[in-house]
């Protein structure tokens, strides 16, 4: 096996967000119109089988993580199939998934069993009038079951993510870290980003996350801390409390120069970066019947395309699509 997969900055890039469908049933303010229905049709989604075929090349190029997201993934018809044929790959040490957990309760045990070892479930309200305003009428008591029906089936850890919005959410982080407390939750505070008309608009109630930690020091006592996984955040361990905090600042700190991962839409389009719209399709290279090392050489000449870092801040307006149809 090949064991490394460097970017043009010498950047390890050993994780792969892999988007299973772009379709969602919610419609939370940053990512997609209120009415918005121009989806892909299934049959311009990737398969199970070039997911898997797709995923092994990336596994033999070094890849160690894969996340699964959507869109939301659980609306993809099963999606355990999927995990347990990639959890099987050699060389992948890592599966975990990002959900709005309103399908979890169904799913949590035999996306357990499938492999699937870590969650991410976004929640930026625990206010159910709140959160059905952010989220375009979800209700959150389907949340809050899929949360326990996860903890039930032994993930561990289960991170909470919250988009801050100013003026709208704002005044519940202090609720949300107790609530984490409380459940032994991983809590992760993220910058809103202009991704997409509906990222733009969300990003007129940006909160810059250095201000909020300011805020939470006041109240709590924040150790730095670390925690395992692939992703960007900067972690705080709650004095006295097993609670992580993660605050995930792509526009007031960037990331860019330890950005390890890449993502791979439902319809097989490659993205180097989030903050670009620079991309690499490989649905065409699979429906030709490419084998493991044209599917390879394709994935180097990719990665050797990827961009020093994001302009949101300098170019706001560069990225058209919405974050549904890049994968979280």
């Amino acid at each position: 096996m090949d064991t490394h997969l460097i970017d043009p900055f010498g950047r390890v890039i050993e994780y792969l967000r892999l988007s299973v469908t772009d379709r969602c049933d919610l419609r939370c303010q940053y990512c997609l119109p209120a009415g918005f229905r121009d989806f892909e049709e299934p049959s311009e989604w990737l398969s199970f089988d070039e997911m898997e075929q797709l995923v092994r090349a990336f596994t033999e190029l070094g890849v160690r993580r894969v996340r699964l997201t959507g869109g939301e993934p659980l609306t993809r018809r099963g999606l355990p199939d999927l995990a347990r044929r990639l959890s099987a790959l050699p060389g992948l040490e890592d599966l975990s998934l990002s959900t709005n957990a309103v399908q979890l309760a169904r799913e949590a045990v035999a996306l357990r069993q499938a492999g699937v070892s870590r969650l991410n479930v976004s929640l930026d309200s625990l206010r159910p009038e709140r959160f059905a305003s952010i989220t375009g009428g979800g209700k959150l008591e389907r949340v809050r079951a899929g949360l326990d029906a996860a903890r039930a089936a032994g993930f561990t850890p289960i991170k909470i993510n919250m988009v801050v919005l100013g003026g709208i959410n704002d005044d519940e982080i202090g609720d949300m870290v107790r609530f984490c407390i409380v459940h032994d939750f991983t809590l992760r505070l993220i910058e809103t980003m202009p991704i997409g008309d509906t990222g733009r608009a969300a990003s007129r109630s940006y909160v810059d996350l250095q201000s909020v930690r300011r805020r939470l020091e006041a109240e709590f006592d924040l150790l730095p801390a670390t925690m395992a996984g692939g992703g960007p955040a900067r972690y705080f361990r709650v004095a006295g409390t097993e609670l992580r905090i993660g605050f995930i600042t792509p526009i007031s700190q960037h990331f860019c120069d330890t950005c390890n991962r890449v993502r791979l839409t439902a319809d097989g389009a490659l993205y180097l970066c989030l903050g670009q719209e620079e991309k690499v399709e490989f649905r065409p290279l699979l429906r030709a019947g490419a084998d493991s090392e044209t599917l390879k050489a394709a994935i180097r000449a990719a990665v050797a395309r990827k961009p020093e870092r994001h302009e949101f801040q300098e170019v706001p307006a560069r990225v058209v699509r919405f974050m549904a149809q890049t994968g979280g």
